[in-house]
């Protein structure tokens, strides 16, 4: 089992899902991040004011998968949410981790029948 942890554009969020359910990985956690890395921010103007913005909105997607469909669900998420067909600085990362264990809890289901 591994953890495909996914840093990625919010307006890609509903692309990747889509791509995802069509691979049948089902199951994963959303959450709302902030960060920089290579684009270090922005600059903005409020009311005329101009000020810098140091960390970027970004959704990070945990997603624990058994191993054959570790190289799937990379692929489908490289495939959607990279802007242009090269892709650009700050479209994400993608970090694939070991999942050591997964306890199922409502039943204590354990290992990749639990994924």
């Amino acid at each position: 089992m591994k953890m495909v942890l996914a840093i990625i554009q919010p307006p890609k969020l509903d692309a990747v899902k889509a791509a995802l359910d069509k691979i049948e990985v089902l199951r994963m956690t959303v959450t709302e991040v902030q960060g920089f890395g290579q684009q270090r921010g922005k600059t903005a103007t409020y009311r005329g004011h101009e000020y810098q913005t140091k960390l970027l909105r970004k959704i990070l997607l945990e997603i624990v998968v058994n191993d054959d469909f570790v190289q799937r669900t990379i692929d489908a998420i490289v495939a959607v949410a990279r802007t242009g067909p090269e892709g650009n600085i700050g479209d994400g990362k993608i970090f694939v981790v070991p999942a050591l264990e997964a306890i199922q809890i409502n039943d204590g289901a354990r290992g990749p029948g639990a994924v």
